[in-house]
């Protein structure tokens, strides 16, 4: 469904630059300057990043320099009307700190002081940043590692890696307030993350909670609320492009006829269609007389509860929750929608993290099985090699993972990735598809049928398992580890897979490891997941993750990310000298960013 998804506009990204006030020679020395260097992070940002949509980030420079508090009014009045919020403060020289800062508290800050020995630019940046800490209004400070000359334009690169890092996160951090998690159903089967909190949203997020109950969806079906034209499409295109593969999971008696099935695919289709018909609303629903319907919830991400009281008597919602997390459909090529299954939202959130920083579809899976090479070896009579030799974790969960996941997609080396859909041609989305079957559901878990897919994960994908979980007394806490998927033995695979859910997708994946007790071996990766389930994102986006996480007042408890490209305020400094240990004081004493 082409057209826009969410209400209100993408957010822009504000360039300050400031400037000394001195005029009578000083100023007028460093404007055009002070300038060029708003205008270069101008050209890097607008040419490298985009938003989910595919279309460049836009940026807002202020008028004119800032060099007096009246500036700093004006500019803010415009970055407001601009949309604004995330700001850049941009500077070759020394500047009036409180005057000159953003005091917005809701705009997430980064100032790039200009690393040049002819005008003081590391002097005010050190000066602003101790004037945010001092009030509250924690920034990210950007300072080149080497000396520049005065005037120069270019952006050295571990500038421009700083001003990416702070840019994607920061507006991730933008696009979330104010879109909202819906709810479809309840609790499933006792997950504690599918037991919403909404403070949690509210408060760390700035996103609103909705819930439907899951009957809507049948009440959709039965009077008819959803496009008819479209779902005879999607159904068309399910039967060419949905591999249904023989029932080899159930007893005899548990299987279905072929009329059955047929059944079950009209349900599931229609049962997508109202899912992201709920999500974001459908302006053809207004043309058939159903205005509400029409509306939508504004979901940038949302959950669906299914087991047990829907999987009990109803077809299954893995079918569902795939295609949406997907990259395409019988629309074609187009951005996925977000959809956790089994409602557990703080995976859901985990998704929204991924998908945000990358603009790529994700994984959802259980974190089920460590096999360590001793089991292999033991139920295979084979030995893992390379990079799975010290054992891996069985990523796998029915059938609900987008298919991007198959790894069918690949760069420019040939290698497996997942893109954004900008980049995915219809022949990686028909890739996808043809390496996919959709199995009959197991009727032992779901009593209702429905299909779920079955696919293998190419191996040599860099990939980042991510999940929040909420401690009670604490808070929310955010999980990392950056690892590898990786190719069995055919015969290791077959044996491995099939004495666990041989109808539901397989993602081998084991995680770098460090030194550190959560990271020693694959198995204490395993044995220190939080929860049941992770959300899988193509790439090593563990950094990303972390600068994400502070700007969100969310301290992260576990992760393998390289000390050196660890980026957050630069106010955590003042928390201790044990990086980890001072998230966690800062995240605590900044409290959450909208309470």
């Amino acid at each position: 469904m082409a057209g826009k998804r969410f209400q209100g506009e993408w957010p822009k990204i504000g360039i300050r630059p400031t400037i000394d006030g001195r005029m009578g020679g000083v100023r007028e020395s460093l404007e055009n300057q002070t300038m060029n260097m708003a205008k270069s992070v101008v050209d890097l940002l607008t040419s490298t990043l985009r938003y989910p949509d595919g279309s460049p980030v836009q940026c807002v420079i202020a008028d004119s320099t800032i060099g007096r508090v009246a500036e700093s009014a004006a500019c803010a009045e415009k970055f407001r009307r601009e949309g604004v919020g995330i700001t850049i403060s941009v500077t070759p020289c020394w500047c009036y700190g409180s005057e000159t800062m953003d005091m917005e508290p809701h705009t997430i800050k980064a100032v790039w002081g200009f690393n040049g020995t002819e005008r003081p630019g590391a002097v005010y940046l050190a000066a602003v940043l101790a004037g945010h800490a001092q009030k509250g209004l924690p920034a990210f400070g950007i300072y080149g590692h080497d000396v520049q000359d005065g005037g120069t334009t270019e952006i050295p690169v571990d500038v421009r890696q700083k001003l990416l890092r702070f840019a994607k996160a920061a507006l991730v951090v933008a696009t979330m307030r104010g879109k909202s998690y819906l709810s479809i159903g309840s609790v499933c089967m006792g997950i504690a993350g599918s037991v919403v909190n909404t403070d949690f949203f509210e408060d760390y997020l700035g996103m609103r909670c909705e819930s439907v109950d899951e009957v809507e969806i049948i009440r959709r079906m039965t009077e008819g609320i959803y496009d008819k034209e479209e779902y005879e499409s999607a159904l068309a295109w399910a039967k060419t492009h949905c591999k249904e593969g023989k029932d080899t999971i159930n007893r005899d008696d548990l299987k279905k006829d072929r009329a059955a099935n047929d059944k079950d695919w009209e349900f599931i289709v229609k049962m997508t269609l109202i899912v992201r018909d709920l999500m974001i609303g459908n302006p053809k629903l207004k043309e058939m007389g159903f205005g509400e319907e029409a509306l939508g919830h504004n979901a940038l991400v949302a959950g669906f509860q299914g087991q047990r009281q829907w999987t009990d008597f109803y077809p299954n919602g893995d079918f569902t929750e795939a295609i949406l997390n997907s990259s395409f459909d019988w629309t074609g090529i187009r951005a996925p929608y977000i959809l956790a299954t089994e409602n557990d939202s703080l995976n859901g959130t985990a998704m929204l993290f991924g998908y945000l920083l990358t603009n790529t579809a994700q994984i959802f899976a259980d974190v089920r099985t460590y096999w360590s090479p001793e089991a292999v070896e033991r139920v295979t009579g084979k030995k893992l090699e390379g990079l799975a030799s010290g054992g891996m974790i069985h990523l796998i969960n029915s059938g609900a993972a987008s298919l991007d996941g198959s790894g069918r997609q690949s760069d420019d080396a040939g290698k497996p990735v997942m893109k954004p859909f900008w980049d995915i041609s219809q022949a990686e989305a028909e890739s996808c598809l043809d390496a996919t079957t959709w199995m009959p559901a197991n009727r032992e878990y779901f009593r209702g049928g429905g299909f779920s897919s079955k696919f293998l994960t190419r191996g040599g994908m860099p990939c980042t398992m991510a999940r929040l979980n909420l401690i009670k007394g604490l808070g929310p806490v955010l999980q990392i580890a950056e690892g590898w998927t990786v190719d069995l033995d055919p015969d290791v695979h077959k044996i491995l897979d099939d004495r666990t859910d041989k109808g539901w997708p397989t993602t081998w994946f084991v995680p770098r490891l460090a030194d550190d007790s959560n990271f020693k071996d694959v198995y204490s990766v395993m044995n220190n997941w939080g929860a049941n389930h992770g959300s899988i994102s193509c790439g090593h986006i563990g950094a990303d993750l972390i600068t994400l996480a502070s700007m969100l007042r969310i301290p992260v408890c576990m992760h393998n990310v390289p000390s050196d490209d660890i980026y957050r305020p630069a106010a955590w400094s003042a928390f201790g000298m044990d990086k980890e240990g001072a998230d966690y004081r800062a995240c605590q004493v900044y409290g959450p960013l909208y309470k």
